[in-house]
């Protein structure tokens, strides 16, 4: 196990680095960033002014070293709009997103599971067949407009929900749904077909031919076979979810990391756009490793081989 969590652990290492790298060069050049903060009505002078004082006429292996430097001493730079800390810029705005994710993984774990589970216990019956529908209809569906119908059916309709903000636990509810839905299809899918492959394997029929409980061959026997897979992907969701927030957020007007990205574009906030993709990346890698050594710790052939 040591050996494996070596080898898991720098991988992790090396993938955040790689990341660092392309996250540094797709954000020096795409353009040039002197210019972008400079505004469109710069001089050449205005220009050339604001790239010798924030450095950006060195090379760019320097540029990025010196940056690289800094936040291995956690040092994320200064906002050059809010004139205010990264980091501290990061904290006001990551509790939401993270919250916001954890919300929309436990809404599409809750939904998504046990309808791939009675779909597989019932294969080519209506439940399975609305299942798969389940599943075409959330790839459909944009979750933007999902969103938008959400609004308007428990917000301007009903009004049942708060359609804008972060003050309660009620203005996440309809955020949630409208982000987890789009991971739930994937993960149903696994878990049906996880489980059909598990419900016909040698170890399931040897516990039915004992008389166990159904719900206990089911669970113990199937389901805890069929689920390590869902453990990586769920893993990945929720990256994906910390990451490509900034629809829902921008939606229903939470301030959470990915509404912080689309204005750090438009004000040509370098420091902030360049943390923003480190956190990101830094967050995929330690929550695949997280899911690895969870798969180990349900498959003891995971860590063996």
């Amino acid at each position: 196990m040591i050996v494996y969590l070596s080898k898991r652990l720098f991988m992790t290492v090396l993938v955040i680095a790689v990341t660092s790298v392309i996250a540094f060069l797709l954000v020096h050049l795409s353009g040039d960033p002197a210019a972008a903060m400079a505004g469109e009505g710069a001089s050449d002078a205005d220009i050339e002014a604001v790239r010798a004082t924030y450095g950006f006429d060195r090379p760019l292996y320097v540029q990025y070293l010196e940056w690289a430097g800094r936040v291995l001493t956690g040092d994320l730079g200064r906002s050059t709009y809010l004139r205010a800390d990264v980091t501290e810029v990061l904290a006001r705005h990551m509790p939401v997103t993270a919250t916001l994710g954890a919300c929309a993984l436990g809404f599409a774990l809750a939904l998504s599971i046990p309808l791939g589970v009675f779909a597989a216990l019932r294969p080519n019956t209506m439940i399975d067949r609305f299942a798969l529908w389940l599943a075409v209809a959330g790839q459909a569906l944009p979750s933007f407009l999902f969103a938008l119908g959400l609004m308007y059916l428990f917000g301007v309709y009903l009004r049942w929900l708060p359609i804008s903000g972060s003050d309660t636990w009620l203005h996440y509810l309809m955020p949630s749904i409208a982000l987890g839905y789009y991971a739930t299809p994937a993960i149903m899918r696994l878990t049906r077909s996880g489980m059909l492959d598990v419900l016909q394997s040698d170890h399931v029929r040897t516990a039915r031919a004992y008389g166990l409980a159904p719900w206990r061959v089911v669970v113990r026997h199937g389901l805890r076979h069929a689920i390590i897979p869902v453990v990586s992907l769920a893993a990945v969701q929720l990256g994906f979810m910390l990451g490509g927030s900034i629809v829902i957020e921008t939606i229903f007007s939470l301030k959470g990391i990915g509404h912080l990205a689309w204005e750090s574009i438009q004000r040509a906030d370098i420091e902030v756009i360049q943390a923003i993709l480190l956190v990101i990346a830094a967050a995929y890698a330690v929550l695949t490793l997280l899911a690895d050594l969870l798969n180990a710790a349900l498959d003891p052939r995971i860590r063996i081989s």
